[in-house]
């Protein structure tokens, strides 16, 4: 599938993205490869990534005069498809950037294509390899180590000593454990469990019980998307009455639909853009956010309410800022300019975007600093910020 998006509902973008490409699409010099998941349990986070995408090229569809196309394929959540869809973007396509995707194993299989093929990569999820082996690919999205230590300070701050934890069993959890691990015992804190289930199970009741069973203070989850509602729906029904924290691959209206009021009052981290009109004048990032929600508004016919469609827009504004430098060296479509595109990207120096300020060098997959980082409580299913 091959498309320029138009302007996307949920329930017709799939169909809309089967349609043929338009004759001026074909004329675009400058390539942008997005895989992200249109369908299947990683959907409630690959829409608003494809929705974000549309709005970036919205806000700027042409760089110096050469315009910019976008070509969007589906995963179907699936890391094998993403590998594929990467393999055919590059081959076929030949894109000059890579983007996506909904999930760190579906992220690192592009990724790895990226390195195979010389293609610069523009993560849009937290991702977790050796940026020295592959220094092809960076990401927008904040660390995992610089979220978690946000809610383990408001976890002590909260007097809390003991947590569960329950998430995912791949990649994103995992990188959600290790981080708690490294931050909860400087800050006095013992994690109790180390529970996990698959993105697509439908019940975590067994896994709910063996924490509860420890009697934590409260519980971290490792989830992301609809699916991260799990262990709030299940705690709820057993009655826990601790804390409940979760992180960003929770902020998201799935989430918060499918989790209702056994979500009220958890905290978590997310990039200000989420509440960018409760934030200070001063903040450096409130203004492109709040373009960013007019611009998306225009362009999908509703308002802005995830964190990921946020992260497809900043991935953007480091492409333009990086192609701008690399296009006086080598013209796009050529291996020349992918690797000067690389080395921009690498040289990014503090581009504004909606979720942090972005610096990028050699030897390094993140680029944000604290600045990309707030914590949030959900309040009758609205985040509101909890400085």
């Amino acid at each position: 599938m091959k498309h320029l998006i138009p302007t996307l509902t949920r329930g017709a973008l799939t169909a809309a993205l089967a349609v043929a490409v338009a004759t001026t699409a074909l004329a675009a010099d400058l390539k942008v490869g997005l895989s992200t998941s249109l369908s299947g349990p990683n959907s409630s986070i690959g829409i608003p990534y494809a929705k974000g995408m549309q709005a970036a090229l919205a806000y700027k569809g042409e760089l110096n005069g050469v315009k910019i196309q976008l070509i969007v394929l589906d995963d179907g959540s699936d890391p094998t498809a993403s590998g594929r869809n990467a393999r055919k973007l590059v081959e076929e396509e030949k894109v000059d950037v890579l983007m996506g995707t909904s999930g760190a194993p579906s992220a690192v299989a592009i990724a790895q294509v990226g390195r195979e093929s010389k293609t610069p990569m523009i993560a849009v999820t937290p991702i977790s390899w050796d940026p020295v082996e592959n220094p092809w690919a960076v990401t927008v999205a904040q660390p995992t180590q610089l979220m978690v230590d946000a809610v383990v300070e408001r976890m002590k701050r909260n007097g809390v000593k003991t947590v569960g934890y329950i998430g995912f069993s791949d990649v994103w959890g995992d990188l959600v454990y290790d981080a708690l691990m490294k931050a909860a015992p400087a800050a006095g804190i013992k994690v109790t469990t180390n529970e996990r289930y698959a993105r697509g199970d439908s019940s975590v009741t067994g896994q709910i019980l063996k924490i509860v069973a420890t009697r934590p203070d409260a519980v971290m989850t490792g989830g992301a998307g609809t699916p991260g509602a799990l262990p709030f729906l299940a705690l709820a029904e057993r009655g826990f009455k601790g804390g409940v924290y979760g992180q960003h691959g929770l902020i998201n209206p799935d989430f918060v639909r499918v989790a209702g009021a056994s979500a009220q009052g958890s905290l978590m981290p997310t990039g200000p853009v989420i509440v960018a009109e409760q934030l200070p004048d001063g903040s450096p990032t409130k203004k492109i956010a709040l373009d960013f929600r007019a611009v998306y508004q225009k362009v999908n016919n509703a308002p802005t309410t995830d964190a990921f469609s946020a992260y497809s827009f900043d991935a953007w504004l480091v492409f333009l800022d990086a192609a701008a430098r690399a296009m006086p060296k080598a013209a796009p479509g050529t291996p020349e300019f992918r690797v000067a595109l690389r080395d921009a990207i690498l040289s990014t120096k503090e581009v504004v975007g909606t979720h942090g300020v972005y610096n990028f060098k050699p030897g390094a997959l993140y680029g944000v600093d604290e600045r990309a980082r707030v914590i949030v409580k959900l309040d009758n299913g609205q985040w509101k910020l909890a400085p």
